[in-house]
């Protein structure tokens, strides 16, 4: 069932009960969610989730057996906590605080999220390993060295509101952590990449281990969390590789993978234009809303995708007749549908179009901050899709910058199913696919709501 349109112009409304829509995923001592992760056919009952444990999405396929409450048949199991899924969603918990829950509340919340990670690091297998159960045992998931890196960043933004406690088992997290990234010089080797279906150089990996070690280089000390010196060659590093990525005319994009491999079942893609240059920009350091280098790859990435692009989603052309969109999918040639890794297409993501929509916030408010307007012939396919040209002033490009973000986010709203969020909408119908309840699609709406 689609849902209402959002009011014109102010889809970001919604962002209270996309909050709440949230929280169910989280569990705390008062609130437990059954794991189904117990291996059988049909699936024997399992246990409980541990306090602090983010499930992905409740969604679970085993044995043919699946969560009743998919939005459409599936094909994989995401009834457990990924790493980086739950700490950029504890990180839109504290970003809510004190408007839609309390900072207390929310220090509480982070506080459970530290003790489960703790768990799970001692839990054995690599400290870099994407997943964990939802009692906090270890997978044996492949090594993703963003999740770590994100993990950091998420206690460093509250670590200030833990009590005395919280804060000492914070600082041993954030240890281990740094200990992850900095060991062996992790940082400067080839990862999983967080679509989990690539192994290389990620620049989005690079760019959130950068932020981390800054952010903890400029407040640790301060924290009293101790920072070797090593972090910072480590930081000097990965600022120098972040150019690397970038391919000159007649591309005139960020590569999202250098040295990339494709991991066994997924089939060979272009991958490039990707949405993994915007969401460095979300969520790391080293690609600024600013930068012309992004606006172009974001140009490219959008233009394949919308009305008359190359790979055109239908359901965008309907969208567009109504004042909406368009949606964003991953990367060029993408196959995973929620069902099939090797499906005739893929199809637009929530976390991606809230991304981009941010991508436009984040652009308007440093332009709103005094920034120039890009000039560079870079940036001017960007703009050109927003509506801005050479003779609109300041405070109109902002203003249209806005508007190009709502409409994308009243595209979200239109085609959720009663306001729930799925991983993926169908780029036919609009309806929605793959895993219901995307803990990372509510995450990311709040993310750009914060940023409009």
């Amino acid at each position: 069932m689609r849902s209402a349109a959002a009011p014109a112009g102010n889809p970001v409304v919604y962002a209270p009960y996309m909050f709440s829509l949230m929280l169910r995923n989280l569990a705390t001592y008062g609130f437990q969610i059954a794991d189904h992760n117990a291996r059988g056919n049909p699936p024997a009952p399992g246990g409980y989730t541990a306090p602090g444990c983010v499930l992905a999405s409740p969604s679970w396929s085993v044995g043919g057996f699946s969560y009743p409450g998919n939005v459409a048949p599936i094909a994989e199991d995401y009834a457990f906590n990924w790493t980086r899924d739950a700490a950029v969603t504890l990180s839109a918990v504290l970003s809510q605080a004190p408007g839609q829950v309390p900072a207390a509340g929310a220090s509480e919340l982070l506080a459970s999220y530290v003790a489960f990670a703790s768990s799970c690091q001692g839990s054995g297998g690599g400290i870099g390993q994407a997943k964990y159960t939802p009692e906090g045992a270890r997978t044996g998931a492949a090594d993703e060295s963003d999740g770590p890196a994100l993990r950091i960043l998420t206690i460093l933004q509250g670590f200030a509101g833990l009590d005395p406690a919280a804060q000492a088992a914070a600082n041993g997290v954030i240890a281990t952590d740094l200990n992850y990234l900095l060991a062996g010089d992790r940082y400067q080797q080839p990862t999983v990449t967080h679509w989990e279906d690539t192994f290389g150089q990620s620049l989005f990996a690079r760019s959130v281990q950068l932020r981390a070690l800054n952010q903890l280089i400029a407040t640790g000390p301060g924290l009293g969390i101790p920072v070797p010196a090593t972090a910072q060659h480590a930081a000097t590093w990965l600022a120098q590789q972040l150019p690397s990525h970038w391919s000159g005319a007649p591309a005139n994009l960020y590569v999202s993978v250098l040295q990339a491999s494709r991991l066994a079942g997924d089939p060979a893609a272009p991958y490039d234009p990707s949405v993994d240059p915007i969401l460095a920009c979300s969520y790391g350091e080293g690609l600024p809303a600013t930068d012309p280098r992004v606006l172009s790859t974001a140009a490219q990435v959008r233009a394949q995708w919308a009305p008359g692009g190359t790979d055109e989603y239908p359901i965008n052309a309907a969208d567009a007749a109504a004042g909406r969109g368009p949606l964003i999918g991953r990367y060029l040639g993408d196959q995973y549908d929620g069902l099939s890794l090797t499906s005739n297409t893929g199809h637009p993501w929530v976390v991606c179009t809230c991304a981009f929509a941010q991508l436009y916030y984040k652009l308007a408010a440093a332009i709103d901050g005094g920034a120039p307007v890009p000039s560079d012939p870079l940036a001017r396919t960007f703009l050109t899709q927003a509506g801005v040209n050479a003779t609109t002033a300041p405070p109109q490009v902002s203003s249209a910058l806005r508007s190009a973000g709502d409409g994308m986010l009243a595209a979200i709203i239109y085609h959720s199913n009663r306001f729930e969020l799925s991983e993926q909408f169908d780029q036919n119908t609009g309806f929605e696919r793959s895993v219901s309840n995307l803990t990372w699609s509510y995450a990311a709406f709040l993310s750009a709501a914060a940023a409009r």
